[in-house]
Order: C-alpha cells, then structure tokens, then sequence
C-alpha cells in the first residue's frame, strides 16, 4: 500500500513539474548560393542559384526553380579576362555533353532533356600554377572569389587485391608520397570504364562516402590507403556482401585531384554534414565559404592525375 501511495505521489509530482516554453525561431533569410569550379584542361562551370528553407525540399525541381539566370559572372587569371555564358543543357554546344554530365553528375542523355542552367567560360581554361579570380554580379548584389590551381601529386601505385576470405571482390588501394612541408588536400574520384548493360560506357564520375583529405597526420609521409566501390554500394541488383567492393575484371579510372585549404574546408564540412544529416546526435556543423559578399558556396580549383586500375590480383 505504501509503495502504491509512493508511486502516485510521484506521478503527481512529475505532472506539477511540467512547463510550457517558447522558443523563439528566427525566420528563414534566402540566400544566394555559387558553386564554382575550373580544373587543369576545363572551362570554369559556375552554378548560381537560391537557398531553401531547412524545411523545403531538396530534389531537381526545387533546383531548378531555385537557379537564378541573368547574372554577370567573370572569371580572371591576371592575364585573359572571360565573361562567362549562359547555357542551358538542353541546348549544349555539340561536343560539350560528357563535361556538363560529369559536372552536374547527371547522364548525358537525361541532362539534355532537362533545363539545367549554368555559366561556362569560353576564353579561359584551367592551368596549373595559376589563380583565378570569380567576380559575380545579381542586381546590385556583388560577390567575389579567388582561387587557384596547384600542382598534381601523382599516386605511387595503384592495386587491388581480394578483401579478407573474398577471393574475387576486394576495394582499391593505392600508395601516395605525400610532399613534404607543404599544405595539400585531395579529392579521390572513380569512373569506371566497363560498359553498362546497354552497351554503352558510363561517363560520370563517382565520389566515394568521404572523398576528401588532407595531410594534416601524414605530412611528407608515403603509405597506403584503400577506398571502397560507391558505384553499387545500393545496387539492390548486388549481393549484399559484395556491395562497396569491386570485382576481379571491373576496370576504373582513379582521379586524384589537388585543391587550396579553403575549398578543402569547404567541402569537408558538406559532406560531412550530407552523411549526417537527420542523425539527433551528430554536431551541427556550419559550412565556411570562400565567397565574399555575403554568399554561400566555394569558388574551387582543382588538379587531376589520372590512372587506368584493372582489378586482377
């Protein structure tokens, strides 16, 4: 009896401790958003479009309505001055159709049968050991960015090998000389080159779950680091178990690209935040920007080494 009187008090007790708080939330504040990039050998591509409240969706057609056409975007290297064009991808100049997929990381033929805008130079391609300055103009809105492009770290190797008691799937490895006393951050991308089953040869590039490092722990060192497959880690077509893991036979390209602190940051923290995204306990992260004037994004450059890896043993 008493400990039914006990736990009544209790439940009592907790119900009188109850309070209603208001929390007051600020209101949402649209902003611009410029997402730049020129690599060693490429036009500058730079997207331009509006953010979205937390609460809006996040697909194609809230992008598309987003993007914001009718901008003054220039693109210097101190030397050659171009004032970007204004395409649209469905009506690419002929030739153009595989950079603008592996770009927006849509298929060429679905990317022509949508209006998918962006600012491509035509006077002016990335080379290694220069800096380009991004000058944005919407409205009376000016923004503005600066970056450059370094020299390529190439790979030491690149092999594959069976991963534990697998004998003919395992991930990609590869051995890196990192340069000594330098700072230097880089991008790890995949293509592969084994035809899909319409016959026809994939031509984006697929980034792996945490693409990016630096050299923070591994300065000047050399040692060997593996990724996984990200092409069929939800291919529900994929047995479970082979899922992230390539095959004896596939064939793919490794890039290895190298980019500034800045646009390391950057995209450090984006992903980092993508891959945590509805987790109640991950740590909020807010994403730097090397925009000036007010706008979210990065203004990137990056150079790529390429090497062809077939998975045999």
């Amino acid at each position: 009896m008493k400990a039914y009187l006990f736990l009544l008090g209790l439940i009592f007790f907790l119900g009188a401790c109850t309070k209603e708080v208001e929390v007051d939330i600020p209101g949402y504040q649209e902003q611009l958003v410029i997402d730049g990039s020129i690599s060693t050998g490429s036009p500058a591509i730079v997207l331009i479009s509006t953010s979205e409240n937390i609460y809006s969706p996040t697909n194609l057609e809230a992008y598309l309505n987003g993007f914001v056409s009718g901008a003054t975007v220039v693109v210097t290297d101190g030397v050659v001055t171009d004032t970007l064009v204004e395409i649209c991808t469905d009506n690419l100049p002929p030739g153009t159709e595989d950079l603008a997929a592996a770009f927006f990381g849509i298929p060429a033929d679905e990317l022509i049968s949508l209006n998918l805008c962006g600012y491509f130079s035509t006077n002016i391609t990335g080379q290694v050991g220069k800096t380009y300055n991004l000058e944005v103009s919407v409205g009376d809105q000016n923004f503005s960015a600066v970056t450059a492009i370094y020299e390529a770290t190439a790979l030491d190797s690149l092999y594959w090998k069976p991963e534990g008691s697998l004998t003919n799937h395992g991930w990609s490895w590869a051995t890196l000389s990192d340069p000594a006393g330098s700072y230097d951050a880089y991008m790890w991308e995949i293509q592969r080159l084994n035809h899909l089953p319409d016959g026809t040869q994939d031509p984006l590039w697929y980034k792996t779950f945490n693409p990016f490092f630096d050299d923070l722990v591994f300065d000047g060192l050399t040692f060997d680091f593996a990724y996984e497959n990200p092409i069929n880690f939800f291919d529900e077509t994929v047995d479970e178990d082979y899922r992230g893991y390539y095959e004896q036979g596939d064939t793919i390209i490794i890039k290895l690209s190298k980019l500034g602190r800045d646009e390391f940051n950057f995209y450090q923290k984006k992903y980092s935040q993508m891959y945590t995204s509805g987790n109640p306990f991950a740590t909020p992260t807010n994403i730097p920007s090397n925009i000036e004037g007010g706008a979210l994004g990065v203004w990137a450059g990056f150079s790529p080494w390429t090497d062809t890896l077939i998975c045999q043993p």
